[in-house]
């Protein structure tokens, strides 16, 4: 019997995690649709996963379920006013460590010998 101060060491696997690139627009709401896209930057800013804004979509790195879920998130808060939504999104899954949303660009500056734009 386990005292109350006692810990149990479970062991889980270890989960794999993707980068996840989408780009999400609503159609139909005019040229500049910055205002819907800052409010799905609010919701992934405060899901705590690592992520990279580019200007033509949103990287983010975690595990399979989180980032699919996160993505539905962004989705639910723009149907909520938007009658007609575009959505792309494109995976990249590699048996590995985390951290491989900076490594990427880390291992070209290394190989091109320099850095750059970000």
């Amino acid at each position: 019997m386990l005292g109350s101060g006692a810990k149990i060491r479970v062991n889980r696997p270890k989960k794999d995690n993707i980068l996840l690139e989408f780009s999400m627009t609503p159609i139909s709401k005019g040229e500049s649709v910055s205002k819907y896209v800052a409010r799905s930057l609010e919701v992934i800013d405060k899901s705590g996963l690592d992520y990279r804004v580019n200007p033509m979509g949103t990287v983010i790195e975690g595990e399979w379920d989180e980032v699919f879920y996160l993505v539905k998130k962004c989705y639910e808060r723009m149907k909520r006013d938007c009658d007609r939504i575009s959505t792309v999104i494109k995976v990249d899954y590699r048996k590995g460590e985390k951290g491989r949303i900076t490594a990427k660009i880390e291992s070209l500056e290394k190989r091109l010998k320099k850095k750059l734009k970000k």
